[in-house]
């Protein structure tokens, strides 16, 4: 945030503008609030934030709001609307900031036109568990939405510049936060051919699927993208991503005297075929380095939910690595970990497993590939205390992934 908000162009807009509104919203909403007003040294006139957890050192000059995460709530909706009026309050010489961090999609949400609560947070739902990667699925909420894809920008009269953490792989500031404040290039044909490549459209809420279908037949218009006149003062930033995370493990992997090697290429896909094939790539760099080894990767993979088990997409890695890694020998330790300290709808960030973790559980009487099936990591874990448990960390940069081999 500092080298950002110091950045001589963007000082000079900050030192420019009659006042300066900050809006906040994601899992760093408030780290990221406190860090903007320390970097920036200016005061805001307003400030607003949206988050899981409480805004901290800044209760009390704060416009805070609690939401809900991953599936919408009543309070994500007051959370936007207030949102849209801060903006729609900002004027033409002033300049609105947009601290933007993962989790920001479901945290500040407003549904399009007639459209209920109910009927996204069904269509979310329903996307998550069919295994939609967050492009899909912000193209489809964009589309539902009347906050998001742009359109929190078109209802500011001033500039809006957005400083994002990125959680999407590639950080495509219009996927981020599902881009409130950038031009979108997704449209009403990508979201309803996502509803139809993910369950098809009689699983979707029919109100749902026919706003999509009135948009593509041009009865209501499309989000607004980078060319629109609305848009026009609009910019926006990437400040932090997975790299930063992967950084930070390097570090901490070779202040404990480990050989590193970081595999660039981003973990993506369903969690058991990633998990596959990250094995793989694994194997490799362990014929290649010395010993100790450590081998950090980082992204975002999806879960297709089949079944009736509780678990989260680093949990599902984990489990999906086991059997491999037991091959690879006793002296190995794998673990996949979300960096905003949540997977999935449970209490853990992850999961590890190593050389011991098959006979640990045939000694339990646990059987991975029926947990697996399952969808249903956690309990696997659980029974063999593998859970990594971080608690929520007030940020999200995607997933991290760590193998360590000794001897």
């Amino acid at each position: 945030m500092k080298e950002a908000v110091r950045n001589p162009g963007l000082a000079a807009r900050l030192r420019s503008a009659a006042a300066v509104d900050v809006l906040a919203v994601g899992k760093a909403a408030a780290p990221m609030l406190q860090a903007f007003l320390v970097a920036s040294g200016i005061p805001p006139r307003r400030m607003m934030g949206v988050g899981q957890g409480h805004s901290g050192a800044l209760a009390g000059h704060v416009d805070w709001h609690q939401a809900g995460h991953p599936i919408p709530t009543e309070a994500s909706m007051v959370a936007a609307r207030r949102a849209l009026e801060l903006a729609s309050a900002t004027g033409e010489q002033d300049l609105l900031v947009l601290l933007l961090s993962g989790g920001a999609s479901s945290l500040m949400a407003l549904p399009a036109g007639p459209l209920s609560l109910d009927v996204k947070q069904r269509t979310v739902r329903t996307l998550l568990e069919a295994g939609a990667d967050i492009y899909e699925l912000n193209t489809v909420r964009k589309h539902i939405s009347a906050i998001k894809g742009g359109r929190l920008a078109a209802a500011c009269r001033g500039p809006v510049l957005t400083l994002a953490v990125s959680d999407v792989v590639g950080d495509d500031v219009s996927v981020i936060g599902s881009g409130p404040a950038v031009g979108d290039p997704s449209t009403w044909a990508m979201a309803l051919d996502v509803i139809d490549r993910f369950g098809g459209r009689d699983a979707y809420p029919a109100d749902a699927v026919a706003w999509l279908q009135r948009g593509l037949a041009g009865e209501l218009p499309d989000t607004p993208t980078s060319d629109d006149p609305r848009l026009s003062r609009a910019a926006a930033r990437v400040i932090g991503g997975r790299g930063v995370a992967l950084d930070a493990a390097r570090q901490a992997a070779v202040s404990r005297r480990y050989h590193v090697c970081v595999l660039e290429q981003p973990i993506v896909g369903e969690a058991r075929v990633a998990a596959a094939a990250h094995l793989a790539l694994v194997a490799r760099a362990v014929r290649s380095f010395p010993r100790p080894l450590c081998v950090l990767s980082a992204g975002e993979t999806t879960v297709h939910v089949t079944g009736h088990g509780k678990g989260g997409r680093n949990q599902e890695f984990a489990l999906a690595m086991a059997d491999g890694i037991a091959a690879l020998g006793a002296h190995v330790v794998a673990a996949s970990v979300g960096t905003d300290g949540v997977d999935g709808p449970t209490d853990a960030s992850g999961a590890l497993v190593d050389g011991t973790t098959i006979a640990r559980a045939k000694a339990a009487g646990l059987e991975p590939h029926a947990y697996l099936e399952d969808n249903n990591a956690y309990a696997f874990f659980e029974v063999l205390g593998d859970l990594i448990k971080t608690g929520p960390t007030s940020t999200n940069v995607g997933d991290l992934q760590a193998v360590m081999i000794d001897g």
